[in-house]
């Protein structure tokens, strides 16, 4: 699919992330079973389902024949980022039929010793057809990104790095500044919990939402309705 139909197919809507990685309830280590979620998404309308791995990019697409946005989530010694890294994993991405592929293009530190900016530039000269999001914590990485070619900015990462502030909820104001600041697609990603919330990112300026753990993480649910519910009863 091209990128403008890919575009138009997203534009004001809700992309379903659907992850799940070692440690979690829902990782399988013999089997994918995301793919369940991802036909769930599908039959809710969701255009296009945003996961992690290779296993789950396959196991997705064959499940539900949608576009997927696809990273590897892996930790390597010396690196804080952890999204899509190296270009290793852009290599099994791209070998996998992502339809997107999301990369770390934050300020953090890289083990390779090269910086984002390098890394980016290296990863759209190998693949100078491949549709590129950028997952980035900032004003200032979003800008850098779209400066350098990605063609889609996600504020994936804000309140997720060192140098930016945990918030409860979705960072709108990021959203709002990228959205008036550059010419691609601004993707609100982060913290909605609530369906408002994703309504609230559209009106800041968002070209679409992707909201993964209020509905494909079931723990993390769970998790919030306890708290809520421990907190009011010991008042």
């Amino acid at each position: 699919m091209k990128k403008e139909e890919l575009f138009e197919r997203i534009r004001g809507k809700v992309i379903v992330s659907c992850q799940a990685v070692p440690g979690e309830p829902l990782y399988v280590e013999e089997k994918s079973v995301m793919y369940l979620m991802a036909r769930a998404a599908k039959q809710a309308g969701t255009p296009m389902i945003r996961t992690s791995s290779i296993r789950d990019v396959l196991a997705i697409k064959e499940e539900t024949g949608l576009p997927v946005i696809g990273l590897v989530k892996v930790q390597y010694e010396g690196f804080e980022s952890y999204i899509t890294p190296t270009m290793k994993e852009v290599d099994d991405l791209v070998a996998a039929g992502s339809d997107i592929i999301a990369l770390d293009c934050t300020q953090q530190k890289r083990g390779d010793g090269k910086t984002v900016s390098e890394f980016i530039t290296e990863v759209r000269t190998k693949y100078p057809d491949a549709i590129l999001m950028a997952d980035i914590s900032t004003y200032e990485e979003g800008i850098q990104a779209w400066k350098l070619g990605m063609d889609i900015v996600g504020t994936t990462m804000s309140g997720y790095t060192s140098y930016t502030e945990k918030t409860d909820g979705p960072d709108y104001e990021l959203v709002k500044r990228l959205a008036a600041a550059v010419d691609i697609p601004v993707i609100g990603e982060g913290r909605i919990h609530y369906p408002q919330q994703a309504v609230e990112m559209l009106d800041a300026g968002a070209f679409a939402v992707v909201v993964g753990g209020a509905i494909t993480r079931p723990l993390e649910i769970a998790q919030r309705f306890i708290s809520a519910v421990d907190a009011a009863q010991s008042r």
